[in-house]
């Protein structure tokens, strides 16, 4: 019996097909504000969907962030379950941004709202966080690959704070976020086209400070636009991996709101300056 088509695969042809940029969905209050809507579900659905609309027929990955959507309790959730249920209907890949990090039972409670078929929160690909420990995530790289889903884990970001974490030095005399990255590759080392366990590694990140040679896997590059990386800096951090990179942009093009034309026309002329 044939299995679902690995996450890794299916962005592989999403990217090759429509561009290779993640689109955020980040109905924070001061951009719901600025486009003339209530911090209410009313205004956070009519943002979502004003989102959707612009670019989810267009875009290869969209990522809401689950956060902002949480705030407002079960309205916010219900919101939040239309616009993945939405996107995937537009053809978009849908990476939900939860960050979702725990040990045995739990992780696998939140593997089985994010990854497992049927559930009303199932994405494409979630974001988790690995410092509890790489191992810790075993409940969803198990339940991604069962399902045919992917997750991105947390190695290098571009918060300023992080680095005190992620660069601190491990037993192992490698980099905490070495070790993370690694850790991935094992993960992908068969995978063929590419993997499905990536890694979120920030575009305003110093080059040279991780090896991302044997990953084989997607890396997302959040900071792309607002937070100050250009194409220059992702082809300096990513030397050598480009291909693999899918930069994120989101308060760049959402700023373009409330109207869906000059949204869509943000997002077209961001996919156009990622470098190929």
């Amino acid at each position: 019996m044939t299995g679902p088509v690995p996450f890794g695969a299916r962005l592989r042809d999403a990217v090759t097909a429509r561009g290779a940029l993640c689109v955020g969905i980040d109905p924070h209050p001061d951009l719901l504000h600025a486009w003339g809507l209530d911090a209410d579900p009313a205004g956070l659905d009519r943002f979502a969907a004003t989102c959707v609309e612009a670019f989810a027929a267009e875009a290869a990955v969209v990522k809401p962030q689950s956060a902002f959507f949480e705030a407002y309790g079960s309205r916010g959730i219900a919101v939040l379950e239309r616009v993945i249920a939405d996107c995937r209907a537009a053809g978009a890949l849908v990476l939900l941004d939860v960050k979702r990090g725990d040990i045995d039972s739990t992780m696998a409670a939140y593997a089985d709202a994010y990854l497992a078929d049927g559930a009303p929160l199932a994405a494409d690909a979630i974001t988790v966080s690995p410092y509890l420990g790489f191992g810790s995530l075993a409940p969803a790289l198990d339940a991604a690959a069962k399902s045919g889903r992917g997750v991105f884990v947390l190695a290098l970001t571009s918060n300023k704070e992080g680095a005190d974490v992620q660069l601190g030095i491990g037993p192992n005399g490698h980099t905490i976020a070495q070790t993370i990255a690694d850790a991935a590759a094992v993960c992908n080392a068969e995978a063929r086209p590419t993997g499905s366990v990536g890694l979120v590694v920030g575009a305003t990140t110093p080059p040279g400070r991780l090896d991302l040679s044997r990953l084989n896997g997607p890396i997302l590059a959040p900071g792309f636009g607002a937070q100050g990386a250009g194409p220059r800096d992702l082809r300096t951090v990513f030397d050598g991996v480009m291909s693999h990179v899918i930069p994120a942009s989101s308060r760049a093009i959402l700023r373009a709101g409330p109207d869906v034309a000059a949204l869509r026309v943000a997002f077209r002329q961001t996919v156009a300056t990622v470098p190929h």
